[in-house]
């Protein structure tokens, strides 16, 4: 069972290197995971994913990648292999008197995204990328691949559902390890893929919380409930007046 901070992942949806080297600083005591997405990756994406490798935390790269399967192999590829400087570590050598240095190598991108409507070959590619690069560079595994259905911020319709049904079915048939979802298709999702397919939800509000921009919208216990293994948590954060006490609000 996942430790509860184990499942938030804070957006950091900011345009400076700076404002999201504030908020991992502040955050890091309660928040291990933070998204590094499209607001952020296109000036400093490299260097705020080292950055919070280099702190200790994991990064969520949700670029949501729509392109031709090339094109998306390397885009995982290069993900799976974004790594921190070496670390020098002290370890202990085989003479008591004397200490050896060994390097430490982190990959800080656990989970990263790519968009269900580029079709099986595409999603298969983007599988295959990541597998290939871990296996070049000796990463254990390769980062979380989740295919992004519907995005949060579309009115639900009749079709809404079985859309994210049917778009979920082909990212499982592609090998990836889950979807980006809202909270309210997460339990349909849980009940047909079963507890090993991973369930991502945006669109995480309090109660009496402005909407912005989102339409399917649910709390964080509602999204838990329904089966979501990760709870993605950007402007109720960001915008607080003590973003710390947010998260510990939250959580």
């Amino acid at each position: 069972m996942q430790d509860i901070k184990d499942k938030l992942i804070v957006a950091l949806d900011v345009d400076s290197l700076e404002k999201a080297k504030y908020f991992v600083e502040l955050l890091s005591t309660e928040v291990k995971f933070f998204k590094v997405g499209s607001s952020l990756f296109p000036s400093h994406g490299l260097e705020a994913i080292k950055m919070i490798g280099a702190k200790g935390g994991q990064v969520f790269l949700d670029l949501k990648s729509l392109d031709i399967p090339n094109t998306v192999s390397m885009f995982a590829a290069s993900g799976t292999g974004c790594s921190v400087d070496c670390v020098p570590v002290k370890m202990p050598g085989t003479n008591p008197l004397k200490e050896t240095m060994s390097n430490v190598v982190r990959y800080p991108v656990f989970m990263m995204t790519v968009h269900s409507l580029g079709g099986i070959d595409m999603l298969k590619a983007a599988l295959q990328g990541a597998t290939n690069r871990a296996a070049e560079i000796g990463r254990k595994t390769p980062p979380y691949i989740v295919g992004v259905t519907v995005l949060t911020s579309e009115v639900a319709d009749e079709n809404t559902s079985k859309r994210v049904l049917e778009r979920a079915r082909m990212v499982k048939d592609a090998g990836l390890d889950g979807v980006v979802c809202a909270a309210s298709e997460a339990a349909m999702i849980r009940k047909e893929f079963g507890e090993q397919f991973i369930i991502v939800t945006p669109g995480i509000r309090p109660k009496g919380y402005k909407k912005d921009d989102q339409s399917r919208v649910a709390t964080a216990q509602e999204a838990i409930d329904a089966g979501a293994n990760f709870i993605v948590v950007g402007r109720p954060i960001l915008e607080a007046k003590d973003p710390l006490q947010a998260v510990k609000e939250l959580l």
